[in-house]
């Protein structure tokens, strides 16, 4: 009597790792987080009243060496590996590949710390477009989103960029010395054409107005 198992995946071989070189689009580029960053990303982040940090593991910052304290461990890590989101060539927030995992074909993206000037932007959203196409081209099968159940925005942003919610793993982590129960998030390589089709009609021109309005919102699979 034999047992159900799921599909083969034929001539499956492991993608490389992800790249810390430029991913550059039309409004933003994602570049390796290096020091040079530091003062841009400060400039930045010191316009925020402090509630994106709530639902992270670090921050508030209450001074640039508070924050350059921290940030520059990130730098050459391999996993996370963190990056600067660059408008104008101006760092304007960071995020991550984390759990990389070739041999799955999995990866997450994390990290992500949006600075007043890139909050609610095309360039926004084009950061994640240009981070999913990345991974994907290398022939990940998994791209994953996880935040704390109770961070709306986040939970928002996933759905509206085309992830699909997967469940919530309650009691997942102690941070700042509160429980997190975690909202786990997918798009997978099926979901991956229908998704990214959907993000490249959104981000093209035709698609904005002179003022730089979106003529139709982004509508995700």
């Amino acid at each position: 009597m034999s047992l159900p198992v799921s599909f083969d995946v034929d001539g499956w071989e492991p993608p490389k790792w992800p790249s810390a070189t430029g991913l550059s689009g039309a409004r933003v580029t994602v570049s390796a987080l290096a020091p040079e960053a530091f003062d841009g990303l400060w400039d930045a982040f010191s316009e925020d009243p402090g509630d994106m940090w709530t639902y992270m593991g670090y921050g508030p910052f209450r001074s640039q060496d508070e924050m350059v304290g921290t940030v520059s461990s990130w730098v050459g890590s391999r996993d996370p590996m963190f990056f600067t989101f660059d408008v104008d060539g101006v760092a304007r927030g960071w995020g991550a590949y984390l759990r990389i995992n070739p041999g799955d074909g999995t990866v997450e993206i994390g990290h992500l710390a949006y600075s007043p000037a890139l909050r609610r932007t095309t360039a926004a959203t084009e950061v994640i477009y240009l981070m999913l196409r990345h991974v994907f081209d290398l022939g990940y099968r998994r791209c994953e989103w996880k935040c704390d159940s109770l961070n709306g925005a986040s939970r928002s942003a996933a759905e509206r960029l085309g992830f699909t919610y997967e469940g919530t793993f309650r009691r997942h982590m102690v941070y700042k010395g509160r429980n997190r129960d975690t909202a786990w998030y997918s798009i997978v390589d099926a979901d991956w054409p229908g998704v990214r089709a959907a993000l490249e009609e959104w981000l093209a021109p035709s698609n904005f107005d002179s003022d730089g309005h979106q003529l139709t919102p982004l509508a995700t699979p």
